[in-house]
């Protein structure tokens, strides 16, 4: 029988953090969720309150924090254009200020502590697909700048501390990822499609939607995740981890069209500044050191989706 671990989630209340706090939960794990709610929602980790080993805390972790655990995932950042553009000097303080004070707080009590890092970190990539050893192509001054460039100094951070104090990290880059949980107006393809395609809406491509991304579903990720956590010593990352599978923006949306028996009509719009044209994770390592690939393909995925957000509609 496994030890019950202290885990501390930072952006717990989010997308990936509510599913994270959830499996952790159910492993018999004392799970500690942070979040300012500045995205994240109550109602996604609401069902989780009744548990005993499941606690809530209301913090912003660009402040510094004093608790006592074993582990630690930072999570803690918006993820979606739309609301990490909304206040971009906090986006970048929650990157940069929040791994700080995350590294400090494991450095105290010496616990691990795993950076979700992102595919942002590649920019508008000119290597296809992605290896982790590639550098990036990113633009410090335009409007993603302020979640790429405060992922790529966070990542910078983690290996200082691994280095300089012997820190146990883990960095894993995160591509697309999907599912129940998702804000329905977070601007991301996947939520914004489903909701327009339910809403018989006109669904909105940004470019000639021939553009592709890889979409992960979270329950995948999530074991990603948690893999990644219990890694061996050596394995400190970064690490991909997503769907190597790709699609293009087009196909997607005539995808949940079908899948929601909408009569939604495509509309095209400019593409926006830096957005990247081609998307996929190389998940060698992933393979190699976590013995993890996808399991969940895109239709099942899509399908659970879209009855989270049809419930989450009709109420």
């Amino acid at each position: 029988m496994h030890r019950a671990k202290r885990i501390l989630v930072t952006g717990g209340a989010g997308f990936l953090g509510s599913h994270l706090c959830a499996r952790l939960v159910e492993g018999g794990h004392d799970v500690l969720c942070v979040d300012n709610f500045f995205t994240g929602r109550k109602e996604t980790i609401h069902p989780l309150l009744e548990y005993r080993n499941f606690e809530l805390m209301r913090h912003d972790v660009t402040f510094p924090l004093y608790v006592e655990v074993d582990e630690i995932y930072n999570l803690a950042c918006p993820a979606s254009p739309v609301h990490y553009q909304f206040d971009p000097v906090q986006t970048n303080k929650t990157s940069v200020h929040g791994a700080i004070n995350m590294l400090g707080l494991a450095k105290r009590v010496k616990a691990r502590i795993l950076q979700a890092s992102t595919s942002e970190v590649y920019g508008d990539p000119e290597i296809h697909p992605q290896p982790e050893e590639y550098r990036g192509r990113v633009n410090t001054f335009g409007p993603r700048a302020c979640y790429d460039e405060g992922k790529r100094c966070a990542e910078t951070l983690f290996h200082d501390y691994h280095q300089q104090h012997g820190l146990e990290i883990r960095v894993m880059r995160i591509f697309n990822t999907y599912g129940p949980n998702m804000h329905p107006d977070d601007g991301r393809v996947v939520s914004s499609f489903i909701v327009q395609a339910l809403k018989n809406e006109p669904i909105s491509i940004f470019g000639d939607g021939r553009q592709t991304r890889s979409f992960c579903y979270v329950d995948d990720m999530i074991e990603g995740m948690v893999r990644m956590m219990g890694a061996p010593d050596e394995v400190t990352g970064p690490v991909n981890v997503g769907n190597p599978e790709e699609y293009a923006i087009r196909d997607l949306a005539e995808k949940i069209i079908e899948l929601t028996d909408s009569s939604s009509e495509l509309t095209f719009h400019p593409l926006p500044q830096d957005d990247p044209l081609q998307r996929c994770p190389d998940i060698t390592k992933a393979r190699d050191l976590l013995g993890w690939e996808p399991t969940v393909s895109l239709t099942q995925g899509l399908q659970k989706t879209i009855a989270y957000f049809d419930r989450l509609l009709s109420k």
